[in-house]
């Protein structure tokens, strides 16, 4: 019978999940290999001491458990790949180009931007909404962007998505438990009061770094064909996000349908434009560093959460800055007991504070190695920290702490 190893009570799996957290942070150009590294400890721990908790011992025990955890990754991987391609399309179409004349010149066109990019993740995946975002500020600031503001956009997506149960994966994951999206949105309260806490600091850190441009090119066409592109496979991935959670419920559990309705529009709508594949080797790296973290994370031996509280939701929004909020979300909805609009910000919003604390925080970074530093990311983005504590305390004072009968 195979034993898990404890070091002063803490259980070893633990302490090798945080230590390639902190491999992560210390070794910011070796994020990939640093993040397979720990995977593979993890794994080979599990096998020879801990077992797989409710999976089994080793190798069955490993089978079963990808066997529960296929669909998440497969629906990542899709994702972040999927949706790199829509931003170069959205690139190449010239609309960022356009943006100049859109945007006011000063620091506003940086804010109007984070309010342009909150709106779009209430329909969109964050992803998709963040890769937007960051798109169009690499052409609007000459490609000169602040660590800061990329934190921003990034916060901005996720707090975008935190009040809609199509806007991000843990708000989904509560609609189709059955939690009203009514309840969900109420967390745009301490969502709207977090970006007005982040967004003016960051644009103004912007603004400083590198001004927006005031004029577009004068010979700018935009290629309509590659915008119709870019529409085709955002409303593929809302229609399959809206459809499968109200009509096939039992499909998500079996299927990546999110991430296979993104690339079914991609190939396509090839026909139409050719997707800039150049860019799957990075993004590929980028997106392989973070299926090796939520794979670990997956691993990990939490069975239970504290007592369900408000403290322990504002603890829960710092613990997805560095631990995977799907199983969080997981967890938390099979415990019950929480107010889920103060939920679904913790963990949707929380994320932000790291740049490998969210699936949108990633693929911006797949955009922008130079965010790849945990250190940076904090320091620079210091606002978003300060935002998601406000936020959330504003809310529990309007709102109070009301947990939701069982769903």
């Amino acid at each position: 019978m195979l034993t898990p190893v404890l070091v002063y009570g803490i259980p070893l799996d633990f302490i090798l999940f945080g230590l390639t957290l902190l491999g992560v942070a210390i070794f910011h150009h070796h994020t990939l290999a640093v993040a397979l590294t720990g995977l593979a400890a993890i794994v080979a721990y599990k096998l020879l001491f801990a077992g797989f908790a409710k999976f089994g011992a080793g190798l069955p025990g490993l089978v079963h458990h990808m066997e529960h955890e296929w669909v998440t990754l497969a629906n990542l991987f899709l994702l972040l790949m999927g949706f790199a391609l829509l931003s170069r399309h959205f690139e190449e179409s010239r609309i960022p180009d356009e943006m100049p004349t859109l945007l006011p010149d000063d620091w506003k066109g940086g804010l109007l931007l984070l309010v342009i990019v909150f709106v779009l993740s209430a329909f969109l995946d964050n992803i998709a909404a963040a890769l937007i975002g960051g798109t169009v500020a690499r052409h609007v600031f000459r490609s000169r962007v602040h660590i800061g503001y990329l934190a921003a956009i990034v916060a901005a997506s996720n707090a975008g998505g935190a009040g809609s149960v199509v806007g991000d994966t843990t708000t989904t994951m509560m609609w189709i438990d059955g939690v009203s999206p009514l309840t969900v949105v109420e967390a745009y309260v301490a969502a709207a009061v977090a970006m007005l806490v982040f967004a003016v600091p960051a644009s103004l850190q912007q603004h400083r770094f590198s001004p927006i441009v005031k004029d577009a090119p004068s010979d700018l066409k935009i290629d309509w064909a590659r915008v119709a592109i870019v529409a085709a496979i955002l409303l593929a991935a809302l229609t399959a996000n809206v459809s499968a959670n109200l009509k096939f419920p039992a499909l998500l559990d079996v299927l990546p349908v999110l991430g296979l309705a993104v690339w079914a529009a991609i190939l396509l709508t090839a026909l139409l434009r050719r997707p800039d594949w150049s860019v799957m080797p990075e993004t590929f790296k980028g997106t392989l560093f973070l299926l090796a973290l939520v794979t670990a994370a997956s691993m990990m031996p939490v069975e239970k959460l504290p007592v369900a509280s408000w403290q322990t939701a504002l603890g829960l929004g710092f613990v997805s800055a560095v631990f995977d909020n799907i199983p969080l979300t997981a967890l938390a909805l099979k415990q019950g007991g929480y107010d889920w609009g103060f939920l679904a910000y913790a963990v949707g919003f929380g994320g932000s504070m790291v740049w490998f604390g969210s699936s949108a925080g990633v693929a911006i970074s797949n955009m922008y190695p130079e965010a790849k530093s945990v250190g940076k990311w904090v320091t620079q983005g210091w606002p978003i920290i300060v935002a998601y504590v406000v936020g959330f305390f504003v809310m529990l004072a309007l709102l109070g702490w009301h947990p939701d009968a069982p769903h």
